[in-house]
């Protein structure tokens, strides 16, 4: 075939590629729940930067802004009430909504930690089951500690070797909760979330905290892996999922997870400080934080291949990247 038309042919092909991308983002709407945290927030930019129109679910009527492609709506979980007029044109929803794992897991907190996931995703599905909707999928968090503490064994989304641990057990009755939507012919798209890495939230400014002052430690032996995921690319990937309609399990994790040591010593180095003090041992944390020290001593060397296959591309790859992006 003449070079010419072949090239001509391949441009007419990529043009109407495109322009069916711009068709699906342009009728795309999306609902978010959790639109106000740490990875709503960003989700959100990227949203509105394709200008895809954004509603999001709050519990608070003072967090409610009415902006042309921003617009907040109130819902009270316990009640089960939401506005309606939330959903109106709405075609896709990510749902992050659940109360926060970092603050101490007293037994009422823990309580709250499960119920704020499965109230709300019970409170979600009991309105589409019951009203006629748009919606074509929804795309939920979820979290890799639901795969049992392992230092050697790698985990994909096939692996159902699950923790008995208090977070894995708020992980599996999440899911579970959510896979429910496929009964009204709704995609689910569930992103298992790794350790989140961002300047102003998640895991990095607390462990970094302690090494400023001089007094960061490697907390037990320091091979625990540290399966993390920079809150770029990880808010990226939600959108992914929505504009290539993605259906089933994925982890969303970077590709090159490290052990607990390694992090530490990669954050002192990056931030100029050293480590002299003593690892710091398991039953001491315990005494410190309860239950909630298992986040920082369970091991989940989890896989990023099956997101990669599917096409999507991280920015970030590497820790010390991510460490010198974020922390200078």
């Amino acid at each position: 075939m003449n070079k010419g038309v072949c090239f001509a042919s391949t441009l007419r092909s990529n043009h109407l590629i495109n322009k069916k991308e711009q068709k699906t983002i342009k009728q795309m709407k999306v609902l978010i729940t959790g639109a106000t945290g740490l990875i709503g927030q960003e989700i959100s930019k990227q949203l509105n930067a394709k200008n895809i129109v954004v509603h999001y679910l709050s519990t608070q009527k003072n967090n409610l802004k009415n902006l042309p492609n921003y617009k907040g709506f109130h819902w009270d979980i316990p009640s089960k009430t939401i506005d309606k007029t939330a959903f109106e044109g709405i075609t896709h929803i990510i749902h992050l909504a659940g109360a926060s794992i970092s603050k101490r897991w007293t037994k009422s907190y823990q309580k709250e930690i499960l119920e704020s996931r499965i109230l709300s995703s019970q409170l979600l599905f009991d309105y589409l089951k019951n009203n006629s909707h748009q919606v074509q999928q929804i795309v939920t968090a979820s979290a890799i500690g639901i795969y049992k503490s392992d230092e050697t064994f790698t985990y994909s989304e096939n692996n159902t070797t699950y923790s008995n641990s208090f977070l894995s057990e708020v992980v599996q009755k999440w899911e579970n909760a959510t896979q429910q939507f496929k009964s009204l012919n709704i995609d689910v798209c569930t992103i298992r979330i790794g350790l989140v890495m961002a300047k102003n939230g998640g895991m990095l400014p607390e462990v970094s905290k302690p090494i400023k002052f001089g007094l960061g430690a490697v907390m037990g032996n320091g091979k625990q892996w540290q399966s993390w995921i920079h809150i770029e690319d990880l808010s990226k990937l939600f959108v992914f999922a929505l504009e290539n309609n993605l259906n089933g399990t994925y982890n969303g994790v970077a590709p090159n997870p490290i052990s607990h040591q390694e992090m530490t010593k990669i954050i002192a180095k990056t931030l100029k400080r050293p480590l002299f003090l003593p690892n710091i041992p398991k039953f001491f944390m315990k005494l410190i934080l309860g239950s909630m020290h298992e986040l920082l001593f369970e091991s989940q060397k989890v896989s990023a291949e099956k997101i990669i296959n599917s096409g999507f591309e991280f920015e970030f790859t590497d820790f010390e990247t991510v460490a010198k992006d974020l922390l200078m």
